[in-house]
């Protein structure tokens, strides 16, 4: 609606407010039609679970439960993800079915199915009485505005059939914009989840990352016995195998890469890695420039490789992508240890700082990060190799780059000294090339190096590396 003023348009308030509403009778409400026998499989994800990796979700609704005064659906459920099978039980609420409870090592995945799933059940309930929400009417202009700042209304768009892997499913689309972009939930009138989903993060600028996704691919009904039979989770197996399945991530790694690009910070555990048993990593993608800046849209990859940097195992392969992605900088990755006992050679490859689908313009760089590998229970254990490096470099050193780290000292004097420590021998250098460049100025981040060098936070060889950058680059001089 506008009104006309002279040759000026002018908005009335009436046009910013959004209408919706299709040309359907009846109403909808998250768990309409559940019953005892129901068989559900999704494949989602939700940015709240490792940035929205994808994992497997199957639900077959066993029967009732009481809990305390309140009866509830009992389900049990099993999730794939990645190498991981996690086999446990949930419960959902009679009114919402949201997640309520149920097997512990499920937690992080009720999490991710509440506000996925069964997130429309903020707007729509099976009864209106007792703080629900009442069904809702597909005509109906909204179901109701997202409870953030500057919230969205959410509204029943448009009639739609659509084809997925379950089949085909005359369905209307629930949605709502969020910073521009249109997120969308596919829902079916007597059906009690939602069949399809694609739904985006805020975002102040720019293309905003999913914030949940999923998709049905099976439905079953009258199912009397548990489909689930034989299925076994991983980390059973793996105590079976006598596998540590109780470990933090306790080893730290700090190192820049190759070429000096990027700074990486790792986390593994267990400290001990154990052939045929789970390991995880914590990577954190930081700026060489400053130590609290996470890079953001990373294209990467984490491989196993041989002496000569030829791949031997790709984990992204092995999730069946072309490479693994990290929005924020962070992510966490499950993977079982293949490699034999001894030295394994680990690699995490960055193709460079890109969105999704679009080739990074810049080149490429890596950091290796070798693990001890052991051998499982029954097996010949391995002796770790020797360390053969050469003498660590002395401790008064470290001192030294503590001081220039600070500003105590100037580069000047930090750079003479490094150099009489390399022509007296004291200070091991690999053979470098000798630059030529003119410039005397020493990147920010190699002084940041040498403060987590003087802290212990890098080894020697991270250190090192650093040095050899300054003599390449001819910002240090060591005369034969």
């Amino acid at each position: 609606m506008v009104f006309l003023l002279g040759t000026l348009m002018i908005p009335s308030a009436f046009a910013q407010i959004q209408s919706g509403g299709v040309d359907k009778e009846g109403t909808w409400y998250v768990g309409e039609g559940l019953k005892h026998g129901d068989y559900f499989s999704y494949n989602m994800c939700h940015v709240d679970y490792k940035e929205c990796a994808e994992f497997g979700l199957d639900m077959w609704i066993k029967g009732d439960k009481q809990v305390g005064t309140e009866t509830k659906w009992l389900a049990e459920v099993v999730v794939y993800d990645g190498n991981k099978v996690i086999v446990g039980e949930m419960e959902l609420g009679k009114i919402a079915p949201e997640p309520t409870g149920g097997s512990p090592e499920l937690g992080v995945y009720r999490g991710a199915f509440k506000s996925s799933v069964a997130w429309l059940s903020a707007f729509a309930t099976s009864d209106d009485s007792a703080g629900g929400k009442g069904p809702k009417a597909f005509s109906a202009t909204s179901w109701g505005k997202i409870g953030n700042i500057g919230g969205e209304q959410v509204l029943p768009k448009l009639i739609e059939e659509i084809t997925i892997s379950s089949g085909t499913w005359d369905t209307v689309q629930i949605g709502w914009k969020t910073g521009g972009y249109l997120s969308k939930v596919w829902i079916v009138d007597e059906f009690p989840f939602p069949v399809k989903a694609h739904t985006l993060t805020h975002v102040s600028e720019g293309i905003p990352p999913a914030e949940y996704k999923f998709e049905l691919l099976d439905y079953k009904e009258n199912v009397s016995t548990s489909p689930f039979s034989g299925i076994v989770s991983t980390a059973d197996t793996f105590s079976a195998q006598g596998c540590d399945t109780d470990f933090e991530r306790d080893v730290a790694i700090k190192k820049p890469t190759s070429n000096f690009d990027y700074q990486i910070h790792v986390f593994y555990g267990p400290e001990e890695p154990v052939q045929g048993c789970e390991m995880q990593w914590l990577i954190k993608f930081i700026s060489k420039f400053d130590d609290t800046e996470f890079l953001n849209q990373v294209q990467f990859d984490f491989l196993v490789v041989d002496d000569n940097l030829t791949p031997l195992r790709s984990m992204a392969q092995e999730e069946g992508r072309q490479y693994l992605y990290s929005p924020s900088g962070q992510y966490i990755m499950d993977m079982v240890v293949q490699e034999p006992p001894g030295k394994a050679n680990y690699v995490i490859w960055i193709y460079g700082l890109a969105p999704e689908g679009i080739v990074p313009s810049s080149s490429s760089d890596y950091v290796e990060i070798p693990v001890t590998i052991f051998a499982g229970e029954g097996s010949t254990p391995v002796v770790p190799p020797v360390d053969t490096t050469p003498q660590k470099i002395p401790e008064w050193i470290k001192n030294n780059a503590g001081w220039w780290a600070d500003g105590s000292i100037d580069d000047n004097s930090f750079v003479q000294g490094i150099q009489f420590l390399i022509k007296e021998g004291i200070m091991k250098i690999p053979p470098t090339a000798q630059g030529t460049g003119s410039s005397n100025e020493i990147p920010s981040w190699i002084k940041q190096n040498a403060a987590w060098w003087a802290d212990g936070s890098i080894d020697d060889n991270s250190f090192v590396q650093g040095i050899q950058f300054l003599i390449k680059e001819g910002i240090m001089r060591i005369s034969s």
